[in-house]
């Protein structure tokens, strides 16, 4: 069984990245509409441009959605709904696309590590995500919800659980799970195994979220690689990293078509 394997396209390589996918028989993540600059402004026109040029990747299709300053859940009403709108808005532009799921981050606050604010957030989630899920669903997009801060799996991960939708999984950053997480990489694995539909993939030093490729850094991905893999869920998997000869150095990993 092949590995379904995409390239993190940012606006700088994205035609880099799908003469590459065209080539190894790989997808794309289109990252252009995570950022508010875009999405306050030329969404429409690239939404227009990239639609063309993504039929003919040969791989799946995933979009990254607004995560810098998003706080899902929010106590603030205001900032709930800013975060609404901008998913939301997302979702449309992923279903322009026809894209297979959108990733967004679920930015629990790490550092208020109390019993308190863990439920509190779990409470207030569970109100943002179900109908979010259910939006998702009626536009036919997959939404997964990314680790970023997370110190264990089970923040996102019974979150999703319990909501139990067909459109709302779990997308596993390996490379957060190593930097902020205070478990084993097995545990995440574990835990996360049955709502687990899409992976990030990048290496670094152990101290920062640098996106390198998979054979620089700290990060074993001889092992972790054969680990996600095993997997029954058998996600996707994104390398998530900028420069294109970072993917070159990076797709040995992997059992890819041809």
């Amino acid at each position: 069984m092949t590995d379904r394997v995409l390239l993190s396209a940012n606006r700088r390589n994205f035609d880099a990245c799908v003469q590459l996918a065209q080539v190894r028989g790989l997808g794309i993540e289109v990252m252009a509409f995570a950022f508010p600059d875009t999405l306050d402004g030329d969404w429409h026109e690239l939404t227009e441009h990239y639609r063309p040029i993504l039929k003919q990747v040969p791989g799946a299709i995933t979009m990254h959605g607004p995560f810098m300053d998003m706080a899902p859940g929010s106590p603030d009403a205001h900032i709930n709904q800013v975060c609404i709108e901008r998913y939301q808005h997302a979702i449309q532009i992923g279903a322009a696309l026809e894209v297979e799921k959108v990733v967004f981050h679920a930015n629990f606050i790490a550092p208020i590590h109390t019993s308190a604010y863990r439920s509190g957030w779990h409470e207030r989630n569970l109100n943002f995500w179900q109908p979010l899920a259910e939006y998702a669903g009626r536009e036919g997009v997959l939404v997964t919800v990314e680790n970023m801060w997370e110190f264990d799996p089970d923040i996102i991960g019974d979150l999703v659980k319990q909501i139990n939708h067909p459109y709302l999984k779990v997308c596993l950053d390996v490379g957060h799970a190593h930097l902020y997480g205070e478990v084993p990489f097995v545990r995440w694995l574990n835990a996360l195994e049955p709502v687990l539909a899409h992976v990030h993939m990048n290496n670094n030093d152990g101290k920062l979220d640098l996106h390198q490729p998979l054979d620089r850094g700290v990060l074993d991905y001889g092992t972790l690689v054969a680990a996600v893999r095993e997997l029954r869920t058998s996600p996707t998997i994104t390398l998530e990293m900028d420069d294109i000869n970072f993917f070159l150095s990076s797709l040995p990993y992997f059992d890819l078509p041809g």
